[in-house]
């Protein structure tokens, strides 16, 4: 009977062992990983009993602040601006979460990224032992104007602007439509919330998804700037042929044909193939320089990695595989044309013509321009760095000029995107998307030879029309932002024919049929 007791108490007693482990390892070890826990609730509540810090815009406007409650959570996030920032700002929701800005800076919005350390006066004490408001705020690289410029210009249609100063990777504007009210999902109505965000997931366009940086088009023609920078960077003498007039190009291993959008005929040398939009000239030289110096250019440039945007899931533009060209050589003549399985974001076209602008260095983009404290000072600014050499000063310089023949040529397929007194660079795209609708393009920079912005503009599923074109429709939507910023006082104006020190590729030929010619 002893020996039963004796190991009934020894059992009690490594079963308190146990707890007294179990309880230590919770409230000691493991503690701050439960806090942490996205599946932990009470953290999530906590979080609204302070305030959290501001979202500013460039030009001083309240795009995020916590508003006092008198329900359990304290606080409210509330969003003045609605829909205009929203896919920048993103939301904080009690019950989905943070998204956008709120979400990659919510440790300096709630004060968390602050180090602890021990007092040293008597008011670093007084400090330790209240709740002192440790929130911090951010102000953005955007501006209001510039956002509402960009909203205007779209004029209700769905399509996205991102224009980026190319100097610094300073994010000027980035809107897209549709977009939505994160006040509908910061509410403290939980019912409520999750019906507007059923409603949101379900409404045509995906308006949660960010369509500057998460959704993906075929470029079409403006990607014939990568194709451009990859001649003079890979195979400079194609850059000396002349390409025959032609409707259509015979491909390799097939008999089908590449066709000029709208049966349209052109030829000529780099030039004029640029300043038309030549797709049987550019299909050709795409077969010139094989699918290995394509791709390697389209990497130089960004695609096929996600741009290091300071906001989350930015998606990576996409440009096959070399292998995937071995047995299907017409694939070369589509995709130097930004077709077949090329795909590229706003943000990534807008980067491509800020690396052209800034002498072939992309620079990071992002949206952060500095933070401040609860007393308003300035504790950290973001430092500006390259992100990626894309191509030389030189080739730079060289396809600056054909897109400035773009714009400023009368035969020029952007000559909607032209601003008095101003020297514009510029390129069109109009993707087929095989739906019998196209994906309408533009990508800019100006004023040349001191760019300030550039500015890539789609606008997709648009009728299959030839008045339905990237020059007639995102072209303009361009001109009205670029002109925004001008206005601003940002950036001066003075117009040139061409940068300093560089003449314009010529051709003994330059025979180029009258009008535009294909996906312009």
């Amino acid at each position: 009977m002893n020996r039963q007791i004796r190991l009934v108490g020894a059992g009690l007693m490594l079963l308190f062992v146990a707890l007294f482990v179990q309880l230590n390892w919770l409230q000691v070890f493991h503690a701050s990983a439960l806090d942490n826990n996205p599946l932990n609730g009470s953290r999530v509540v906590k979080e609204y009993d302070r305030p959290r810090g501001q979202i500013v815009s460039a030009d001083g406007q309240l795009l995020a602040t916590s508003v006092p409650t008198n329900d359990q959570f304290k606080f409210q996030r509330e969003y003045p601006l609605k829909g205009l920032f929203a896919q920048i700002t993103g939301f904080f929701s009690f019950t989905y979460g943070a998204e956008g800005a709120e979400k990659t800076y919510d440790s300096i919005l709630t004060g968390a990224n602050l180090s602890s350390s021990l007092p040293t006066s008597i008011q670093g004490l007084r400090n330790l032992l209240t709740q002192t408001n440790k929130s911090q705020s951010i102000t953005l690289t955007v501006s209001q104007k510039m956002q509402q410029a960009a909203a205007t210009a779209l004029a209700g249609r769905t399509g996205t602007v991102v224009a980026i100063e190319p100097a610094t990777g300073a994010i000027l504007a980035m809107y897209s439509n549709p977009t939505y009210d994160p006040n509908l999902l910061s509410g403290h109505n939980q019912t409520q919330v999750i019906a507007n965000y059923k409603a949101l997931v379900a409404a045509a366009g995906n308006p949660l998804s960010p369509g500057s940086y998460r959704n993906s088009w075929p470029p079409g023609s403006t990607f014939k700037i990568i194709t451009s920078s990859a001649v003079y960077d890979h195979n400079p003498s194609l850059a000396a042929k002349t390409y025959p007039v032609l409707n259509a190009l015979q491909l390799p291993q097939t008999t089908l044909l590449l066709h000029n959008y709208a049966g349209e005929t052109c030829g000529g040398a780099i030039l004029q193939l640029f300043t038309v939009s030549c797709d049987t000239g550019f299909g050709a030289i795409g077969l010139g320089l094989g699918a290995q110096n394509l791709y390697d250019e389209a990497h130089a440039f960004g695609f096929d990695q996600a741009p290091p945007l300071d906001l989350p899931a930015v998606a990576a533009s996409t440009f096959p595989p070399v292998s995937s060209f071995t047995q299907d050589q017409p694939a070369i003549a589509y995709s130097a044309i930004g077709q077949q399985d090329v795909s590229s974001t706003p943000l990534e076209m807008a980067l491509v013509a800020a690396g052209i602008a800034d002498n072939g260095t992309i620079m990071t983009p992002h949206v952060l321009g500095h933070v401040t404290d609860s007393q308003g000072r300035t504790v950290s600014t973001y430092g500006d760095k390259p992100w990626l050499q894309a191509t030389s000063p030189a080739t730079a310089a060289s396809v600056t000029q054909l897109m400035l023949s773009v714009v400023n040529s009368a035969n020029g397929t952007g000559g909607a995107a032209r601003i008095p007194g101003v020297s514009v660079a510029g390129k069109t795209g109009t993707a087929q998307t095989g739906h019998h609708t196209i994906d309408a393009w533009f990508a800019a920079f100006a004023p040349v030879p001191n760019p300030t912005i550039a500015v890539a503009v789609v606008l997709p599923n648009q009728p299959n029309g030839t008045e339905y074109q990237g020059g007639t429709l995102a072209a303009p939507v361009a001109k009205a932002v670029i002109q925004a910023w001008l206005a601003s006082g940002a950036a001066g104006a003075k117009p040139v024919t061409s940068a300093p020190g560089v003449t314009a590729p010529t051709s003994s030929s330059t025979t180029v049929a009258t009008g535009s010619a294909s996906a312009p």
